[in-house]
């Protein structure tokens, strides 16, 4: 077990810790020796400010518009904190056409098309690729996504930055999206797995033998002891507060001592 250490980028609506990766635009290095290429990136986004409107592509339309090594980007949000009346773009009103997107885009009225949803601290919100979306302001977020950083912007409030209308539009999938509601002990999807665990004094579990790939542990409240013992009978413990998280491997038997919640993280 290791604890890892973020690594911050500030933005011009907030900023950005990069709390998992090993991803080539912010690595931590010794989660890389540990994980080897992770397929996973896990952020804590601080959204002082609204974020552009973004899709980003699948895993095919990532190889087939940025090069084969790529992968797609299917993403989930979990409300650490909401400033009251906290909203965020989740998806678009009805059907709108390519042509028409396109055209809103250049016109700057793709407003009219958003579809913008209140939250709240504890709601999640899962992000297939190809879903418009947008972080609002007064929003602190968990995001587990997969391990890429393509990013098409399609509208910046006014703000002088690229759009990427052609790229943009094109890996659109407007489908039916999942309702927002609190998060329930357990999601998953093709790419990760969520387990959510309250802290009532102690939990412990056994990271499976046979798995491939290292397990994230994210404190998402409280604070408290976190135990490992590895298979050959070495013990590693540290203490932990909220928003720390710790890379677990296969085999270790997991103590953590304290209150507040825990989130298990799992790559699929």
């Amino acid at each position: 077990m290791i604890k890892l250490n973020p690594i911050r980028s500030d933005k011009v609506w907030g900023y950005e810790d990069w709390i998992a990766s090993t991803h080539a635009d912010g690595c931590q290095s010794e989660f890389k020796q540990l994980a080897g290429d992770y397929p996973l990136l896990v952020k804590v986004i601080q959204a002082n400010d609204t974020l552009s409107v973004q899709v980003h592509p699948d895993d095919e339309d990532a190889k087939r518009l940025e090069g084969e090594n790529e992968r797609g980007k299917t993403e989930c949000w979990y409300v650490l904190s909401a400033e009251p009346g906290a909203s965020l773009v989740y998806g678009l009103k009805g059907n709108p056409g390519k042509e028409e997107l396109r055209e809103s885009i250049k016109a700057n009225s793709l407003e009219s098309h958003l579809d913008r949803v209140e939250v709240k601290k504890g709601d999640f919100i899962f992000i297939p690729s190809g879903t418009v979306h947008a972080i609002g302001g007064g929003l602190r977020l968990l995001e587990v996504q997969q391990s890429c950083n393509i990013t098409y912007r399609l509208y910046d409030w006014g703000r002088p930055r690229e759009v990427h209308i052609e790229k943009g539009v094109e890996v659109i999938k407007n489908e039916k999206k999942q309702k927002i509601s609190p998060l329930g002990e357990e999601f998953e999807c093709k790419y990760f797995a969520l387990k959510k665990e309250p802290l009532k004094g102690g939990y412990s579990f056994l990271v499976s033998p046979s798995s491939k790939l290292v397990e994230l542990v994210f404190i998402s409240g409280g604070e408290g002891t976190i135990r490992a013992t590895a298979k050959d009978g070495s013990k590693t413990e540290h203490s932990f507060k909220a928003e720390e998280i710790f890379a677990v491997l296969p085999g270790e038997k997991i103590t953590l001592e304290g209150k507040g919640e825990v989130i298990r993280i799992q790559s699929k």
